[in-house]
């Protein structure tokens, strides 16, 4: 089985790494990423973007340095790069991770007229 992990890039400037994060589909695939501690099947990080959307949104996180491709013969997983994160700005993954959570699992806000 032939595995190469595309990761030598650094983790980019915090502008870069707070708007990669910013985008609402990126987050989830974060949020996603780390809840699985660990490589995933790219199709299985998104819903309701078509693949070449998700393949723009994986590169986006992949320059900011947030994640890495790990590409095993046929198959691309991705890798959240926690450790390089946390190296570069320490506590932001994780403050990030829980407020995304936080938000996800609070009721809707009521419709207001």
């Amino acid at each position: 089985m032939d595995v190469t992990v595309a990761s030598g890039i650094e983790v980019a400037s915090l502008h870069t790494v707070l708007s990669a994060l910013a985008d609402p589909v990126r987050l989830e695939m974060v949020r996603r990423l780390h809840r699985e501690q660990g490589p995933v099947a790219c199709a299985d990080l998104y819903d309701g973007v078509t693949k070449a959307t998700a393949s723009h949104h994986f590169k986006v996180l992949r320059e900011a340095g947030i994640t890495c491709r790990e590409d095993v013969g046929a198959h691309t997983r991705q890798l959240l790069r926690v450790d390089a994160v946390e190296r570069a700005y320490p506590g932001l993954l994780d403050s990030v991770i829980s407020a995304a959570e936080r938000e996800a699992a609070a009721p809707p806000a009521p419709a207001t007229e």
